[in-house]
This record gives C-alpha cells, sequence and structure tokens, in this order.
C-alpha cells in the first residue's frame, strides 16, 4: 500500500479557494488511481473526485463539477485538488486516498489507502 499525507486544509470564506495536497510515499504511486473524498460533521464520508492513475482520466461528484480540479504528479508523487467557489456546505474533513483499479467507484470501502485527512472550513 501507499502511505498518503494530506495539507493545505484551512478556513476561507464562501466563494474563496483551496488548494488541497496530498503526497504519497511509495515507489509505484505512478500505479495508483488516486481519489478525494470528504466527511462533514455527523454525515458519512462521500465521493468528491478521483483520477485514473495515467492522469488521462478524471470523474467528479455532481455538486463540485466547474468548481473543483483534480490533478498528480507522478514525478512528485503528489495528487491535488483545487477548489474554487468554496460553499458553506463544502465544509468538511477532506480525505485522500488510493487504490489499484479504484478509479470506477465512488464507495470509499473500496479504496484500501486513506491519509489522515484536513480540514476545511467555509464561513458564510
Amino acid at each position: 500500500q501507499v502511505q498518503l499525507v494530506e495539507s493545505g486544509g484551512g478556513l476561507v470564506q464562501a466563494g474563496g479557494s483551496l488548494r488541497l495536497s496530498c503526497a504519497a510515499a511509495g515507489r509505484t504511486f505512478s500505479g495508483y488511481d488516486m481519489g478525494w473524498f470528504r466527511q462533514a460533521p455527523g454525515k458519512e464520508r462521500e465521493f468528491v473526485a478521483a483520477m485514473r492513475w495515467s492522469g488521462r482520466s478524471t470523474y467528479y461528484a455532481d455538486f463540485v463539477k466547474g468548481r473543483f480540479t483534480i490533478s498528480r504528479n507522478n514525478a512528485k508523487n503528489t495528487v491535488g485538488l483545487e477548489m474554487n467557489d468554496l460553499k458553506p456546505e463544502d465544509t468538511a474533513v477532506y480525505y485522500c486516498a488510493a487504490g489499484i483499479g479504484s478509479y470506477s467507484t465512488t464507495q470509499s470501502s473500496r479504496w484500501p489507502s486513506w491519509g489522515q485527512g484536513t480540514q476545511v472550513t467555509v464561513s458564510s
């Protein structure tokens, strides 16, 4: 498995932007599909975005389409999530996830590797 560490969370006003980053440790990072999930208090963890290992395909939850962009740099073993036009309902702990062959699923149970999460708070 690959080890993941997120960074970049914080407090931002509605309409603002944040960029999350996830650093991965492991020699085979380039073979992993990468994803972002989030979990708000009292709610289940939900899918946000995913990128195939090749970087050629991306997939987004409907509620972030046009606002969030996932990216990856296989040379640096990092994956990012650019978040624009943030809304108070985007407030959650955001988690980076990795898995081989996980790209096609939004079920968190199908993603084997997880970071510790980073808090994003959007004020109104």
